[in-house]
């Protein structure tokens, strides 16, 4: 026999080798109904998917179970995605779930992602535009239902912490189709009664209750509100659009009326801390100004006012007497300069001046003409020598001894060499040109 067998681990490998490497189980969308749902002790939670015809193995680690917005069990009907894989200690093929939502309200966290991504392109969501909370507000409105605990919570707190601030309720439905028109109507309201602080909420409930919060006009009526507003809308683990675009969000309508407020007690405290620092500025203040106080009455000018004056008053002497010699010397100076000016021989002879300049031109202009005139017979003589030395080599003095010159072609023969038989040439004499052959 040739078969190659393999052991039941290396085909669960194989075929979980197959199975992690096919995209199209990476990333599953299902939807069913949980059973045999167990939460382990370490947060991780085991469970099965089936729907009418079959059943897959699911487990949720407990990183991504923590962020679960509500409490699954036996029965519930979800909408879970996640990675396939085999798990090869029994060799049975489960999903690895990463995200679960109950099943009904899958549409509605759509819709809440797709607005919520719209809203932060435009800016609404921008940490830079948001308006900063005053910290000891005077007017504070509340938008929320007028009966309930949210509106008792922040009431009470906000007396407690801060009793000096006066509070507005703007009753308000929270909840249903009419809620998000009745809480937009009552935000524009609110733009009549001057507020330092408005807070925005309700108490927890599911997100079908919390809808009217998740709307496109209450989002746009807080961002467009001068007035910073705190949102506190559920509990903690509850978000919606309108804590994104407010300018701050609170865990609970708790929450929201402590960060809207300071606390007294600690306004009084701070108060102390003031009035004990400006006491004692106020006597190291007065301590400096009595020292400077004494030693000025101690000072030297206020006891003895008679000896700056004589000290002042010889000073301006001294400087009185070196005026008076600085000017006695520039005089005497100015004088000699004048003295020395008006006996100078200058002024004394100036005929004599004249006399010699005129001297000393006229021997300039004798070295002037005694060079133009050996200028002038150098040049002649030059000439004189180029004209003999051309007068030497002209051809025509050569011709007027008894010589010619042979052409051909207008070119002069200088060589026997370069004349053929039956040739004409030309022949150039003093007093003409003739053309012989040659023979």
């Amino acid at each position: 026999m040739n078969e190659n067998y393999i052991t039941v681990t290396q085909l669960t490998r194989y075929i979980k080798y197959k199975i992690d490497n096919d995209s199209n189980l990476d990333r599953v969308c299902l939807k069913g109904e949980i059973s045999n749902f167990k939460a382990h002790s370490r947060g991780h939670l085991y469970f099965t998917i089936k729907d009418e015809n079959t059943r897959i193995n699911a487990v949720m680690f407990a990183g991504n179970a923590s962020k679960l917005k509500f409490a699954p069990q036996d029965g519930t009907k979800v909408l879970i995605i996640g990675k396939v894989s085999v798990y090869e200690a029994t060799g049975g093929y489960q999903i690895y779930v990463t995200d679960m939502i109950e099943d009904g309200i899958g549409n509605l966290y759509i819709e809440f992602e797709k607005l919520k991504k719209k809203l932060e392109l435009e800016g609404l969501f921008d940490e830079s535009k948001k308006k900063k909370i005053p910290k000891m507000p005077k007017k504070i409105g509340i938008i929320t239902a007028p009966t309930g605990a949210a509106i008792k919570d922040i009431l009470s707190t906000i007396k407690r912490r801060w009793p000096i601030a006066e509070t507005i309720l703007f009753p308000s439905l929270v909840q249903g189709k009419e809620a998000a028109e009745d809480i937009v109507r009552n935000i524009n309201l609110t733009k009549n009664f001057d507020l330092d602080v408005l807070i925005v909420g309700r108490g927890g409930g599911s997100i079908e209750d919390m809808w009217c919060f998740n709307e496109e006009i209450v989002a746009r009526a807080i961002y467009a509100l001068d007035v910073p507003v705190i949102s506190a809308v559920g509990h903690e683990i509850d978000f919606t659009i309108c804590d994104f675009v407010s300018d701050l969000r609170a865990p609970t309508p708790t929450g929201a009326a402590e960060m809207a407020v300071p606390n007294i007690s600690d306004f009084y405290n701070y108060l102390n801390q003031i009035y004990i620092r400006i006491n004692k500025s106020t006597n190291n203040i007065i301590k400096i100004k009595k020292e400077k106080l004494e030693n000025i009455k101690n000072s030297y000018v206020l006891k003895n006012p008679l000896n700056i004056y004589e000290s002042k008053e010889q000073k301006f002497d001294n400087l009185l007497e070196r005026l008076e010699l600085n000017i006695i010397n520039i005089i005497n100076s100015n004088k000699d300069r004048l003295n020395n000016l008006k006996s100078s021989y200058i002024l004394n002879n100036p005929e004599l001046i004249y006399k010699t300049k005129k001297d000393q031109y006229q021997n300039l202009l004798d070295k002037l003409n005694i060079n133009i005139k050996n200028n002038l017979n150098n040049n002649t003589n030059k000439y004189l020598l180029l004209i003999n030395k051309l007068e030497t080599l002209n051809p025509l003095s050569t011709i007027k001894r008894g010589y010619s010159i042979v052409r051909k072609d207008n070119k002069v023969i200088t060589s026997i060499k370069n004349v053929k038989k039956d040739e004409v040439l030309e022949l150039e004499l003093i007093d003409g040109k003739i053309n012989t052959k040659v023979i």
